[in-house]
Formats: C-alpha cells, sequence, structure tokens
C-alpha cells in the first residue's frame, strides 16, 4: 500500500506527464505548420510516450491499493520562434521532468518503499536517455545549420 505521501506526489507527476504529453502534441501542430512533417511526427511519438508514462503510473498507484487523481493538466505553449528554439524547449523540459522524477523519487526512499523506488528508477533511467536524445538533436541542428533542418527532418520522421 502507497502512503499518502507518495501518492500525492505520484499523482503529481502523473499529471506532469499528462502535460508534457499536450505540450510535445503542441510542438508536434507547430512543425506540421513548418512544414516540418519529421519534427512533427517525431514530437507526436515523444507525445504518445509521455501519456504511456501516465498510464503506467496510474496503474501502479491502483495495484498499490492508492488513488489515481487526474486533475486539470492546464495550458501549454503553442509557438516557438524557431525549430531550434522548440528542441531546446524539449531539452530544458526533460531536464526540469528529470528533476521532478528525483524527488518522487526521493519520496518513495524517505518512505521506506523499496518496490516504489524500484519501479520509479525505470522512468530516471529513461529520463537520462530523453534528455541525450534532445541534446543530440539540439547538437545535430547546429552543426548542420539552416539548410540540414531538411535532412534532420526526414531523419526524424523514420520514429516510429
Amino acid at each position: 500500500m502507497l502512503s499518502k505521501k507518495l501518492q500525492e506526489a505520484i499523482n503529481e507527476q502523473i499529471n506532469m506527464e499528462m502535460w508534457s504529453a499536450n505540450l510535445y502534441l503542441s510542438m508536434s501542430l507547430f512543425f506540421a505548420k513548418k512544414g516540418f512533417s519529421g519534427f512533427s511526427s517525431w514530437m507526436k511519438v515523444q507525445s504518445k510516450e509521455e501519456m504511456e508514462h501516465a498510464y503506467s503510473m496510474m496503474d501502479y498507484v491502483i495495484k498499490r491499493e492508492g488513488e489515481a487523481i487526474i486533475k486539470s493538466v492546464g495550458d501549454v505553449p503553442n509557438a516557438w520562434a524557431s525549430p531550434l528554439d522548440a528542441i531546446e524547449s524539449v531539452y530544458k523540459h526533460e531536464r526540469h521532468v528529470s528533476e521532478l522524477i528525483d524527488k518522487v523519487v526521493d519520496v518513495a526512499a524517505a518512505e521506506k518503499d523499496k518496490a516504489s523506488q524500484d519501479f520509479l528508477w525505470g522512468f530516471v533511467r529513461e529520463q537520462v536517455e530523453e534528455e541525450a536524445s534532445a541534446k543530440d538533436i539540439i547538437d545535430k541542428m547546429k552543426l548542420a545549420g539552416d539548410n540540414g533542418i531538411f535532412y534532420i527532418d526526414a531523419h526524424l520522421g523514420q520514429r516510429k
């Protein structure tokens, strides 16, 4: 059974995962409008992954006899100065989410809930990959310059 404190922390993270999904869906629309179908597709996949994180956390709370609570997600941005600005926003956001997940792990540790710590470590590891992926795209965009963005767009469109 989850402690009340840990249940609240996981529910807050569920809400953040849903907000992240909406952010990336908004970015997908931004990229589609600009004609970058590969970036748009990549962001849709990212949005789906964030919702899968939320679903996984909801299921976990229920399995541990807790109550998963869906709260208002809130508005997300819908425009960025450039494709690079959007991806830099992704990187910044993923770093923020990593900090939030670390805090949930800290709550699980303080509550001496080893099962939850183990469950949450999967998200910690995934965050490392998500941050690295966003940083890699930024690095490639900066190296490729304005003309190389079309190659990157085509490459990102291959993600399923």
